[in-house]
């Protein structure tokens, strides 16, 4: 099979199951979306919504967290990975807001990148699910699925890389879903060490490409 046509057939079955799909994490501006992407890092979904409805009720804005320490934030998220850096992240975050950006929350990539604890995954996650646009964010899940289903090469062995292959041959219209398609995917069905191939309905297509996609 072609890659153009694994792509448009993977792609056509997503759009039919999930055509209206966003992240799991809940906030309530673009700001605490991006405070919840931060505090996401090797932590699941699930547990950042349990954490982050106390934080925000203390820091809603950029403004007050910018007015807090990191031990201050640390008190309501103890309980996600690293939590000590991640709240020296976010305090040196929304002051760097405050200070370059009015306490607003940039789309430009670069601007993102500039912000202390924002990585590439990070802000293209912004970009994509607060101001739509076509940005594709490659996490642990979208990088092994990405393998696995043999839509890019051994070659793309870095996130970066993995990215550059996607968009090639996703439409960018489809971009911003095919994030949360292949990272639901891989969040329920495709995951790492025991994948759910029995209840998967793209196993027909699946070349099951395990090399550095992480199945152990």
């Amino acid at each position: 099979m072609k890659k153009e046509e694994r792509f448009a057939r993977i792609l056509a079955h997503f759009k039919a199951q999930m055509p209206h799909v966003t992240t799991e994490l809940e906030f309530g501006s673009v700001f605490q979306l991006l405070v919840a992407v931060i505090l996401s890092a090797q932590c699941t979904d699930k547990r950042i919504n349990q954490v982050t409805p106390a934080l925000f009720a203390h820091f809603p804005d950029a403004k007050t967290m910018a007015q807090a320490e990191p031990e201050d934030v640390l008190e309501y998220i103890r309980s996600v990975s690293y939590p000590n850096a991640k709240a020296e992240h976010l305090v040196k975050m929304a002051r760097a807001l405050v200070e370059r950006h009015e306490g607003e929350v940039p789309s430009d990539m670069n601007a993102l990148l500039d912000l202390p604890g924002v990585g590439r995954k990070t802000a293209n996650v912004i970009r994509s699910v607060a101001f739509g646009e076509s940005a594709l964010a490659v996490d642990t899940h979208v990088y092994r699925v990405a393998h696995r289903l043999g839509l890019v090469s051994r070659r793309a062995n870095t996130p970066y890389k993995v990215e550059q292959e996607l968009v090639k041959y996703i439409p960018k219209e489809d971009i911003p879903d095919a994030h949360h398609w292949l990272l639901l995917h891989g969040r329920y069905v495709c995951t790492s060490r025991k994948p759910h191939c029995e209840k998967c309905e793209i196993e027909s297509l699946c070349p099951k490409q395990t090399e550095g996609s992480k199945l152990s």
